[in-house]
């Protein structure tokens, strides 16, 4: 059974990454970078503390820090354990006509699961789940939030499959990163948002 699931996994992940192109690898590239996404991090950081109050909105940075790191630590266990190889550290699927954009890093050989995917939808979470308890206060802005909640949740799934694109990650590697990051995510939140009912503004 797991032989056929690695089968699978292989040759979805080769058939997505052959649709690149010279006009898509260099989006792809820069989606996947962790740090130009920075700015952006510190606006969303700031727009919370400026509709939830530095109190509420601080607790749920807090949160999201905690989710990050806890899914940080949590993709590299896993890495570890499992030591699956990375699909450009992988002689066979590189035989089989693997695009690579990024070189393989000698002290990164292991993939399963990718830390970009988990980490982008455990943010993406948090911000959503951060930008709910202002949406309950404010009815009239759901259509504002649910449009942001969609555009998070569109970018979190973009920096995840980027890294099919660019070579370093099975499908399968993304996928798992997409579920291990929400559950994270969801239960820290969860606490978060405990903790935000208790506060006023």
């Amino acid at each position: 059974m797991l032989e056929i699931l690695e089968n699978w996994d292989a040759c979805a992940t080769l058939a997505m990454n052959a649709l690149h192109s010279p006009i898509s690898d260099p989006i792809w590239q820069f989606i996947t970078g962790r740090w130009v996404w920075a700015p952006a991090y510190l606006v969303l950081a700031g727009i919370l503390i400026w509709k939830l109050g530095w109190k509420r909105g601080g607790i749920m940075i807090l949160a999201t820090i905690l989710t990050i790191l806890c899914v940080d630590q949590t993709a590299n266990l896993f890495k570890d354990f499992f030591a699956r190889l990375r699909p450009c550290n992988n002689p066979d699927i590189i035989a089989r006509g693997l695009h690579i954009l990024e070189e393989p890093h000698p002290g990164y050989a292991y993939g399963f699961f990718s830390g970009h995917a988990s980490n982008a939808m455990a943010f993406a979470l948090c911000m959503i789940r951060a930008f709910r308890i202002y949406k309950n206060e404010h009815p009239e802005k759901t259509k504002a939030v649910q449009i942001g909640s969609a555009l998070l949740i569109v970018w979190a799934l973009l920096v995840g499959f980027s890294r099919v694109f660019v070579g370093k990650h099975f499908l399968g590697d993304v996928l798992v990163g997409f579920v291990m990051g929400a559950l994270i995510a969801y239960l820290i939140c969860l606490l978060g948002e405990f903790i935000c009912k208790k506060i006023k503004a």
